[in-house]
């Protein structure tokens, strides 16, 4: 089965297909314009809440721009918090975001670190459902 994972963001929304055990290709859409409507466009043309409140608005709207993409194409959409994304690929829920990394970077056997963080977030959303679903 294949998986497309994203990591949502208005400055950068990071994705990732995989296949199994494989990354099929991953990237970062990282939009120009400085306008959030703008760049929520750039995001739907191209195609978790932080503590910080100034985040929740925009990550919210760039979430809803994934979730419109995939509901008009009838593709299903399920989600899971960084607690559970990263006890799945690092084994604690305390992980930072550099033991996700090095964990996708392994588990894919990936010859790189996928950069920016938010496309290495992407696969291990991905990677999660896989193991979830028991696809891998």
């Amino acid at each position: 089965m294949i998986i497309f994972g994203v990591d949502p963001g208005t400055t950068r929304l990071g994705w990732g297909i995989i296949e199994k055990n494989s990354a099929l290709a991953y990237g970062c859409i990282t939009p120009q314009s400085k306008a959030p409507a703008v760049r929520l466009a750039t995001i739907f043309k191209e195609l978790y809440f932080a503590v910080n409140a100034k985040t929740v608005i925009p990550v919210a709207e760039a979430r809803g721009v994934v979730l419109l993409s995939a509901a008009q194409e009838n593709i299903p959409v399920i989600s899971y918090t960084p607690l559970v994304v990263k006890q799945t690929i690092t084994g604690s829920g305390r992980a930072d975001k550099t033991q996700v990394q090095k964990m996708v970077k392994i588990l894919l056997k990936l010859k790189e670190i996928p950069k920016p963080d938010d496309t290495a977030d992407a696969l291990a959303i991905a990677m999660t459902h896989a193991f979830t679903k028991q696809y891998v």
